[in-house]
C-alpha cells in the first residue's frame, strides 16, 4: 500500500440548495466512516480557521485513490484537490508499521 496526503477544499456551486448541501454533506461523514474501516482513510486533519481538510490516505496506487476512493466522496464533484504522495522518513520517529 502506497500513502498520500491530500488537501481537499470543497466549493460548493453557486445556487445550490442548502438540502442539497447538507445532505451531501452527511452522505460525506458515512463514506468517510466507510473508507476509515476499510484501511483508506488513515488520518484527516481541520487547519484551524480554515474550511479545507488534510487526509492521510493508503490505497494500492494513484488510480486507486482517485477511482476507487477520493472519486466516491459525495462532495467530490465539489472538491479542489492537491495530492502528495509520500513515505517514510528515515528519521521519522513515528510507530514501526509504517507502509514501505
Amino acid at each position: 500500500m502506497k500513502e498520500f496526503l491530500v488537501e481537499l477544499t470543497t466549493v460548493v456551486p453557486e445556487g445550490t440548495p442548502q438540502a442539497e448541501v447538507d445532505r451531501r454533506r452527511a452522505d460525506e461523514a458515512v463514506r468517510a466512516g466507510e473508507l476509515a474501516a476499510a484501511g483508506h482513510l488513515v488520518r484527516l486533519w481541520r487547519p484551524v480557521g480554515e474550511l479545507r481538510s488534510i487526509g492521510l490516505w493508503r490505497v494500492a496506487d494513484e488510480q486507486e485513490l482517485y477511482e476507487k476512493v477520493l472519486g466516491t466522496l459525495p462532495l467530490w464533484p465539489w472538491m479542489v484537490s492537491v495530492v502528495t504522495a509520500v513515505q517514510p522518513h528515515p528519521n521519522d520517529p513515528g510507530p514501526a508499521d509504517h507502509v514501505a
